[in-house]
């Protein structure tokens, strides 16, 4: 689309989400701006072809003056999916930030679609209550701090009902809504809220899972799968290399039907209540299970615990929609210098409600690199160089020891 002709009024981008919420947006912001709405969908996984076209045609129907889809899975997975794997990130040492963690991502395209059409005004669909409202604002305005920021649902503290009878009176087109469970898919997984969310208490029916329903109670047959990884990218499944994106996928396909990665996370949100989520991340499961496993064989202690720590804090400012604070290209520095000899491949057992590790083979194993095998045989020390080791290493506690007697010396 070109730019607006000379003039014509800029146009408003709306991040565009087909919900209730952007759906209203579209011809509330024609209608009280005076200005034409193009809207912005940016596919970070989830949207299939038919669901794009959906979007585009209810877009339109709603008054858009135009819509753009931007396929964003690759610039996704490079820009945060790829560290969140190599970081093993998990957030409450369960949630793999399965969904949140693309809204950097969507607003850095927003941003780019609004530079191309000369436009300097971005809107939201986000309400006062959730994390997506301080997502995308901070990465916008961290991008670009002159962008005009509109977000009419959260500031003008729009209803449903009222959202609803908008489009009814003006007979625009009702997107899905009333639904009993909300739903929100993305490469990484799915989550999924409904009123057992809402306490600590209580779980989602069996029958509300997506990828998953009645896993357990008509279980499929165990299968094996291999992952291969280069530098702690996942290049290969079951010995066909692949793109990252491609395997992803695949992965999803394959683990979703055992209800692999289901979970329902408890934790902090931005805002500073606690908050909580049903979700399922098979493929991130997976894969995060097979990653961290080749990375025993292949990193030294230290190389795991540090990274480890930086980790938490990488998952911390993902959640947050820090993703462009300077210290993440620092924390992602240290995560690609760790991966140089993570390369290798992991072979895994899927079976209902679990991915078992069976193992794991890589050409700089430091496994094979010894020559002693663990509990049997010494490899590069005597038995007086282990007796020796021992009694040094006890002398701290024998310090400790004498002292709580207040013995200063013995023999």
């Amino acid at each position: 689309m070109p730019d607006a002709p000379h003039g014509a009024p800029a146009p408003i981008l709306l991040a565009f989400s087909g919900g209730l919420d952007t759906s209203f947006l579209v011809p509330w912001l024609a209608e009280t701006c005076g200005r034409p709405v193009v809207t912005v969908t940016v596919n970070t996984g989830g949207i299939d072809a038919a669901a794009a076209q959906k979007l585009e045609q209810r877009a339109l129907a709603l008054g858009a003056a135009s819509h753009h889809l931007v396929d964003a899975r690759q610039a996704y997975f490079d820009r945060v999916l790829k560290w969140l794997l190599i970081g093993n990130v998990r957030r409450g040492q369960l949630y793999p930030l399965c969904v949140g963690a693309e809204r950097t991502v969507q607003a850095q395209i927003v941003a780019e679609v609004a530079g191309r059409l000369g436009s300097g005004t971005i809107a939201h669909g986000c309400t006062a209550a959730g994390n997506d409202q301080v997502r995308f604002e901070v990465a916008l305005r961290t991008l670009a701090p002159g962008l005009e920021i509109l977000a009419p649902v959260r500031d003008r503290a729009f209803k449903r009902p009222e959202q609803l009878a908008y489009l009814q009176a003006r007979g625009l087109p009702l997107p899905p809504h009333g639904a009993t469970y909300s739903t929100n898919h993305g490469l990484w997984g799915l989550t999924i809220g409904g009123r057992e969310t809402l306490t600590s208490t209580g779980c989602i029916p069996e029958s509300a899972w997506v990828l998953s329903p009645n896993a357990f109670a008509a279980p499929i047959e165990p299968r094996k799968l291999s992952i291969g990884f280069t530098r702690g990218v996942p290049s290969a499944l079951d010995g066909i290399a692949d793109e990252p994106v491609g395997i992803i996928e695949s992965l999803e396909a394959i683990a979703g039907p055992f209800a692999i990665g289901r979970g329902i996370h408890l934790g902090d949100t931005i805002i500073g209540t606690k908050g909580r989520v049903a979700f399922e991340a098979p493929a991130a499961t997976v894969l995060i299970e097979a990653h961290r496993e080749l990375e025993k064989l292949v990193l030294g202690a230290r190389q795991q615990r540090v990274k480890d720590l930086v980790a938490a804090a990488y998952g911390d400012l993902v959640h947050e929609g820090q993703n462009l604070d300077p210290v993440c290209r620092d924390i992602e520095a240290l995560f690609a210098s760790s991966q140089a000899r993570v390369s290798g491949t992991v072979t895994l057992l899927l079976r209902p409600g679990s991915a078992f590790v069976e193992g794991v083979e890589s050409c700089h194993s430091l496994m094979k690199a010894s020559r002693s095998v663990y509990g049997e045989a010494a490899g590069e020390w005597t038995a007086e160089d282990a007796r020796g080791y021992s009694k040094m290493l006890a002398l701290p506690g024998v310090y400790w020891s004498r002292a709580a007697n207040g013995a200063r010396e013995q023999p």
